[in-house]
């Protein structure tokens, strides 16, 4: 097993996209690449810990190569937007893929040129490539948020803008 480390806005929703796809072990939303230790949400979400909200995933490339990981990872997010993610603004919902390895370095910069060439978007590609730092994991109520909050969860993702984002400029991918 392997881990993939992406920030992609809120970390409640880059856990569904993921979660219940074979090779996929296990989905932990936390905080990684700033600088306080152990930062509670309460401290992440001010913007002035340096943490980007984050989800690890725990793969078996064998069975879900880290290729498929990025392709899933590029279409769940703005790639243009450095002030946050929809709905959710801040430094700490910024995007980013933390590499865990020279490999996984790799293979994001070369997804990362993939979709700038593409020609979907008009303003640059911002989403950082950055080394994987300590993660550390959100508190127990955001784990599983989705399953455990359905209705707080749909509403939220609905008002998010994300859904008509997704539609927009990666159906069909």
């Amino acid at each position: 097993m392997q881990k993939a480390t992406f920030a992609g806005g809120c970390f409640w929703c880059m856990v569904t996209p993921f979660e219940e796809l074979p090779g996929i072990g296990g989905i932990v939303s936390g905080y990684s690449g700033g600088h306080v230790e152990n930062p509670t949400y309460e401290e992440v979400k001010t913007g002035t810990t340096g943490h980007y909200e984050v989800v690890e995933i725990t793969f078996d490339p064998q069975l879900f190569p880290y290729e498929r990981l990025l392709e899933l990872y590029w279409q769940q997010i703005d790639p243009t937007d450095d002030g946050g993610q929809f709905h959710d603004r801040g430094s700490q919902y910024r995007t980013a893929i933390f590499y865990h390895d020279e490999a996984q370095e790799k293979l994001a910069l070369e997804a990362k040129e993939k979709v700038a060439a593409s020609g979907k978007f008009q303003k640059p590609i911002v989403t950082e490539i950055l080394p994987a730092q300590t993660f550390y994991p959100a508190e127990e109520y955001h784990q599983g948020y989705h399953k455990k909050n359905k209705d707080d969860y749909k509403a939220d993702r609905a008002k998010s803008g994300r859904d008509e984002f997704i539609d927009q400029n990666w159906n069909g991918e």
